[in-house]
């Protein structure tokens, strides 16, 4: 079952999804995306990783800021019964493919999407999607930001058309959307 929890920055999400995922689950990997390219950045990931580890839960924790298909697709092949997983972030590892496939163009970044939405679809066991909604806002100045938005834009809509349940976290209160899905 695919479960997809998205918010702006700061909702809540990732909070709510590791709650959701422990309930649902004795022990997950923790799919960690982000790449720390400064101190600040390198301390957050310290701190998250320190409150996993220090907590009551087991996380098994794989970073892996890229190749989220290629791992995916190695955890079916290789560990029966498949594990939980809980992924944070899509949009983090959106932007680490943007960072590494951005002169190739545009084919190769839908490559990748396209990839990682059917190594989702397949996965045949309990995965919570973490993901960023950043089309809430005003329209970017600059290109860069807006070729982002509007991919996130598609990974969101793709992820959440195979997800079972799809919350939207504001202000550390999640709802749930697919159910109450409104279809023309």
């Amino acid at each position: 079952m695919i479960i997809l929890v998205t918010g702006g920055a700061r909702s809540g999400k990732s909070t709510f999804a590791e709650k959701l995922c422990m309930s649902r689950s004795s022990e997950a990997i923790y799919m960690a995306t982000a790449q720390a390219y400064d101190q600040e950045m390198t301390d957050r990931i310290a701190a998250h990783r320190s409150q996993r580890e220090d907590g009551a839960y087991l996380w098994h924790t794989i970073e892996e800021p890229l190749k989220v298909a290629e791992t995916l697709n190695g955890l079916m092949e290789a560990t029966l019964p498949v594990p939980t997983i809980l992924l944070d972030c899509l949009t983090l590892w959106l932007s680490n493919v943007l960072m590494a496939k951005e002169n190739e163009g545009p084919e190769a970044i839908m490559e990748e999407i396209d990839r990682l939405v059917r190594s989702v679809a397949a996965y045949p066991g309990l995965m919570i999607l973490v993901t960023n909604e950043v089309g809430d806002g005003i329209v970017p100045e600059y290109r860069l930001g807006r070729i982002y938005r509007d991919y996130a834009g598609i990974l969101n809509q793709r992820m959440a058309a195979i997800s079972k349940e799809v919350f939207l976290v504001t202000a550390g209160i999640a709802i749930e959307l697919k159910s109450k899905e409104y279809k023309v």
